[in-house]
């Protein structure tokens, strides 16, 4: 063995010590300034989950029945006549995933007769990172909610679309007439709320609490649901932060997540593994299709089609970042 691979495989083991013990003390910690809740009886109702007994998993005896079970499950979801909240969830996470089918349902959920599914619909557009969903965003920047207008001038902005600029210079002026200079030429309909103080906090406090998107909706709904269910986000940030590290030793920390008692847990690690393409991975991700909570069950049938080829948004590593801040100077 030489001294580079030598090298190569003591910083391996030290990524993955750091990581699984980074897993480990999350078990114990809470998010700063965030109580957590004891686990909530089963029986009682939480915010938001408008579960119903999980239905029965085919028993799929192909991948492509796989596939048509998972699109099912969300397709299902995301046509919920009755069920806002399931409607959100459908929607994040098909925000996992790039394909025209599950951009047409996000398109779709845009017409959508309720505010905050519209909104979760622009949300999911931007997780996509896929710049053809901008044109349906921008159809959004007239929405008669100040919330939708907002969102969608806030994604725009961050996939490199100013299109919403005058809608975020209105909020950053406050009662004072924009500069016609400063806009580009875009001219929205300027709601008077977004000039409210309690709604800019109330988006202000969505918009920011956006990476609650998935799989449990998004902003205050989103948590409440998390902190009467009992889950403990602090471990879901470690997931998100091992999930970096593609080395076996932390794949297997997240497959062994998906048995966790823990929902939250459950629907972090599955999204952590969208991007393992190998059989066992499929196996134990499609398991989750028979969870018995919703928000659950739709994550894992996203993460199973991705992890079948259903492509997505890039992985996100502290190197790729690197690479786009140089990119853009």
């Amino acid at each position: 063995m030489n001294d580079m691979n030598a090298a190569r495989i003591g910083t391996g083991r030290q990524y993955c010590s750091a990581g699984l013990v980074l897993l480990a003390l999350a078990g114990t910690m809470s998010i700063a300034g965030v109580a957590q809740s004891p686990p909530a009886n089963p029986d009682s109702a939480v915010v938001g989950d408008t579960d119903q007994p999980a239905p029965a998993l085919p028993k799929a005896a192909t991948a492509a029945e796989r596939s048509t079970a998972a699109w099912k499950l969300l397709t299902d979801a995301a046509a919920d006549p009755k069920h806002p909240q399931t409607r959100i969830q459908a929607l994040a996470a098909l925000g996992l995933m790039r394909s025209p089918r599950s951009e047409k349902m996000i398109t779709d959920a845009m017409a959508d007769p309720d505010v905050d599914v519209r909104t979760a619909a622009v949300l999911s557009a931007g997780q996509t990172k896929d710049r053809n969903m901008t044109t349906s965003i921008r159809n959004l920047l007239d929405d008669k909610e100040p919330q939708v207008a907002f969102v969608a001038a806030m994604t725009l902005y961050k996939m490199g679309d100013k299109s919403g600029e005058d809608i975020l210079m209105a909020v950053v002026d406050g009662d004072r007439k924009a500069g016609p200079t400063l806009m580009h030429g875009t001219e929205h309909k300027i709601n008077k709320d977004l000039h409210d103080p309690t709604m800019l906090a109330k988006m202000g406090a969505m918009q920011g609490a956006s990476m609650l998107l998935g799989p449990f909706g998004f902003g205050i709904t989103a948590f409440e649901f998390i902190r009467q269910s009992g889950g403990d986000l602090s471990r879901v940030s470690a997931i998100e932060q091992i999930a970096q590290e593609r080395i076996e030793p932390v794949h297997k920390e997240l497959i062994a997540a998906l048995g966790d008692k823990d929902l939250t847990v459950r629907a972090a690690a599955a999204k952590a593994l969208v991007d393992y393409h190998d059989t066992p991975t499929q196996m134990a991700v499609y398991a989750l299709l028979d969870d018995a909570k919703q928000p659950v069950r739709l994550t894992g049938a996203a993460a199973y089609l991705r992890t079948t080829g259903v492509p997505g948004p890039p992985i996100a590593t502290a190197a790729g970042a690197a690479r786009a801040a140089k990119a853009s100077h």
